[in-house]
């Protein structure tokens, strides 16, 4: 089985290296895309720096969902791996745990959720898993969505778990030991990072009242 990373970015040239160098180990994955979502910054140059990956640049800001559909319709394997462009302690071990129960067919979807990296990250998604960025899925299970579900920002995880439970699909969680996310408000600045932090509750929200 084929596998493509898609690995949506908005302005992350401190973190993008990172998990592409560790993603680049992994000889699993046959295609890696990066779509960099109306970023302002070294994001894209850094990601054509790494050979073989693609990417794409989009010409403003979309949102999440937007760009992770965007990086879909140029990816061409039969399962999907989805990255955040931010984590932090990424290894090779840490995506083929992701990978393989949907590789070997023990699952439809496998949910990376965070262990022992920051208390702050851990709790959160321990709380709620089903909102992790990090998730590998059958192609055929992705290319079931409306384009609605696209479309709903920073709410695509909840709109792709509840699709998933709709379905009565076979979903599993596996954990990411030592791995956790840059905050918003590191990345942006209080202000503004609590303002995107708001829109992110916000587009979540509006996905748990459909």
């Amino acid at each position: 089985m084929s596998v493509s990373a898609i690995i949506p970015a908005y302005n992350e040239e401190k973190h993008i290296g990172q998990v592409l160098a560790a993603v680049k180990r992994v000889e699993e994955i046959d295609d890696i895309v990066v779509v960099s979502d109306g970023s302002t910054d070294r994001t894209a140059e850094i990601a054509y720096g790494f050979d073989g990956v693609r990417v794409i640049q989009l010409p403003q800001n979309m949102g999440k969902g937007y760009a992770m559909k965007v990086g879909l319709d140029n990816a061409w394997a039969s399962i999907v791996l989805f990255l955040d462009a931010d984590l932090v302690g990424l290894e090779p071990h840490h995506v083929r745990a992701l990978l393989l129960p949907v590789y070997h067919g023990a699952a439809d979807m496998v949910l990376g959720v965070f262990c022992s990296g920051r208390s702050m990250t851990d709790l959160a998604q321990r709380l709620t898993p089903f909102l992790t960025g990090q998730r590998a899925v059958k192609r055929w299970v992705l290319d079931m969505l409306s384009d609605d579900v696209w479309n709903t920002g920073y709410g695509i995880e909840m709109a792709l778990t509840r699709c998933v439970r709709k379905w009565d699909l076979k979903v599993i969680e596996v954990p990411l030991y030592g791995v956790t996310h840059a905050m918003k408000e590191e990345k942006m600045g209080v202000v503004r990072g609590m303002a995107e932090r708001l829109k992110m509750y916000w587009e979540i929200a509006k996905q748990l009242r459909v």
